[in-house]
């Protein structure tokens, strides 16, 4: 892209960067202090003289003289250039770069002053635990949390009032504009607005754990219910501050420990972390409030090389895991180790760790199940494995997950694990595969390929054209031909149903409209490409038909694709291959498809 990066953007990542972590990620650093040493990356030495600082974001080597900021690193390290380093460093961040005299958003930069209030809101939070003998007898002695651990994880107590933080902090417009943004009070609607009462505190007689960034800042909270209510547990919404999708409670605590850091343990819950780290596992980290995400392995990864996932033994659990697993594919390559730990029905890691003691947890840990064990287990727990219906079931529900791993040794040998469990040669099984694989063309893309194109691309994507310069037609669009797509999954399907859900709920009179809504989002580059290509079609009135007619034809895809699927386990199982239902389903697919055909 042209243009310069401007000043006021690399000021900013290097204001947010760990430099610690990112060159952590690459040398063997120890904690000294506030600092971190290390023998120099750039020149022989036996005797650690290379330095790093998180608190001037620095790094020095005594020795050769090196020395520079993280963005430096990057390029002496990794040999980047400097436009590379900065936008290495922007993707960890999820930001884009900016350029001066360019079309990319400047990055909104977060203001000093955000952080300086959660940090004392943090401080209030902590004081209030501290003079409350109800809640402190609670996490004290019903917990069991020590007051040592209690300082360190900075823990702390929400009042049981509508207006304590706000009262507080909040003494005028801006102060209480900044107090929303960060989550930490709520506006009321204009209808429910009294006197005086505006606004209110988002979390009240809550215990309170502050949420770190990767240098000790505060940025968000989790506050756990005292006694009865609902939610069990509250978080901070979405700030500028506070991505959930990128951060992990107790990680910033984690890397205070002296202890070498080897592997990390993924739990559910702030307690169980705090709990863990209390019996010594100072290696254990928590999601906040949503799914372990591709972004989180591969900040862990960056850090360790092993990452446990332990689960409450209960069905919740079970579904959490088979969810992180899922995620856990993408990034699953060597060196990289997973493995997953269950616990006994009834527990989960604070409960256990109480009642076992660091010893026992830990050889749990140490025996916890590979990833490529729990994924044929859960898979095969779904079918009778004793005959070929069962093995073909079992076969098709591995395709898709291993076609998210990317290639390598993990992905063979996991490749070798099935087609073992499911009695087939390996090359048997992948021939099975292929022969049954969706297409993968780009819906959005110029040409259409596969058994649904034709001369203007694929069925979805001449659907997404229509609706994205017609939007209007989705008026048009029953409730009924909505729910026949449901089932769709080919390439785009998701899209289609989503420009059509939201069309209808909030109708758009132009293609500018919904280019507007969809900024920011996924497919937005390929709407805009779409949007300036030529079409035969011209009127709404014959637009309208034509979505008609390829609705239509994305529920006859959609069967077509089931027909081929049942016929594909026959030919390669056998005619045992399909239950009774599957038996009767896959007549009344010859039916419809004997009806769709055209007579001459």
């Amino acid at each position: 892209m042209a243009g310069l990066i401007p000043k006021a953007f690399i000021d900013e990542l290097i204001a947010r960067a760990d430099i610690a972590e990112i060159i952590g990620s690459r040398v063997p650093l120890k904690k000294q202090g506030r600092e971190f040493k290390a023998c120099c990356p750039f020149h022989g030495e036996k005797t650690p003289s290379f330095w790093v600082s998180p608190e001037k974001q620095f790094y020095h080597c005594f020795g050769c003289g090196a020395h520079g900021t993280v963005i430096g690193f990057l390029m002496n390290y990794d040999k980047m250039s400097f436009p590379e380093a900065v936008e290495d460093l922007a993707g960890r961040m999820g930001l884009e770069v900016p350029r001066e005299g360019g079309d990319a958003p400047q990055a909104k930069r977060v203001d000093d002053t955000a952080y300086d209030l959660m940090s004392k809101v943090a401080q209030f939070y902590a004081q209030q635990l501290q003079k409350d003998e109800r809640v402190w007898a609670y996490a004290t002695e019903k917990r069991g949390l020590t007051p040592d651990t209690i300082e360190r994880f900075g823990i702390g107590y929400a009042p049981n009032s509508w207006n304590d933080v706000l009262r507080r902090f909040g003494t005028n417009d801006a102060a209480r504009q900044q107090l929303t943004e960060l989550g930490l009070i709520i506006e009321r609607d204009r209808g429910q607005i009294r006197e005086g009462e505006r606004h209110y505190d988002r979390f009240r007689d809550r215990l309170m754990f502050p949420i770190r960034d990767a240098r000790g800042r505060v940025i968000a909270f989790g506050g756990r219910i005292i006694d009865q209510g609902e939610p069990k547990y509250l978080n901070s919404p979405e700030t500028t501050l506070f991505h959930k999708g990128r951060e992990l409670y107790g990680l910033w605590e984690t890397r205070q420990s002296r202890a070498p850091l080897k592997r990390l343990v993924i739990v559910e819950g702030y307690m169980d972390t705090v709990r863990l780290h209390q019996y010594g596992i100072t290696y254990a980290v928590a999601t906040l409030g949503t799914a372990t995400t591709p972004e989180h392995l591969n900040r862990m990864f960056r850090l360790v090389p092993e990452v446990v996932f332990a689960f409450d033994g209960d069905r919740a659990g079970r579904g959490a895991a088979w969810r992180a697993l899922q995620h856990a594919l993408a990034v699953a390559q060597e060196p990289r180790e997973m493995r997953f730990l269950f616990l006994p029905e009834g527990h989960d890691p604070d409960s256990l760790v109480g009642e076992e003691g660091r010893e026992l947890f830990e050889q749990r840990l140490a025996g916890a199940e590979p990833l490529s064990e729990y994924f044929v287990r859960a898979l095969a727990a779904e079918v009778d494995l004793s005959n070929a219906g069962g093995r073909a079931r079992f076969a098709e529900s591995a395709r898709p997950l291993i076609a998210k791993m990317p290639a390598g040794i993990y992905r063979d040998l996991l490749i070798d694990r099935i087609a073992t469990t499911v009695q087939l040669s390996r090359a048997k099984l992948e021939a099975y595969w292929s022969s049954s694989k969706d297409w993968k063309a780009d819906v959005l893309s110029e040409g259409g390929h596969g058994p649904n194109s034709g001369s203007r691309g694929s069925v979805i994507r001449q659907a997404v054209n229509l609706l994205l310069k017609f939007p209007s037609i989705a008026q048009t669009v029953s409730d009924e031909q909505r729910s026949q797509i449901e089932s769709s999954d080919e390439p785009g399907s998701d899209l289609l149903r989503e420009m059509l859900d939201e069309l209808r709920a909030s109708p758009a009179q132009s293609a500018g409209q919904v280019l507007q809504r969809w900024e920011g989002r996924p497919h937005y580059e390929s709407l805009v490409k779409l949007l300036g290509r030529e079409d035969l079609i011209h009127e709404p009135g014959t637009a309208t038909q034509e979505l008609g007619a390829l609705l239509a034809r994305v529920v006859d895809l959609a069967e077509e694709k089931r027909f081929r699927a049942l016929s594909d386990r026959m030919q390669f199982w056998g005619l045992d291959a399909l239950n009774e239902a599957e038996r009767v389903e896959y007549k009344d697919l010859i039916a419809q498809a004997a009806r769709r055909k055209p007579t001459r």
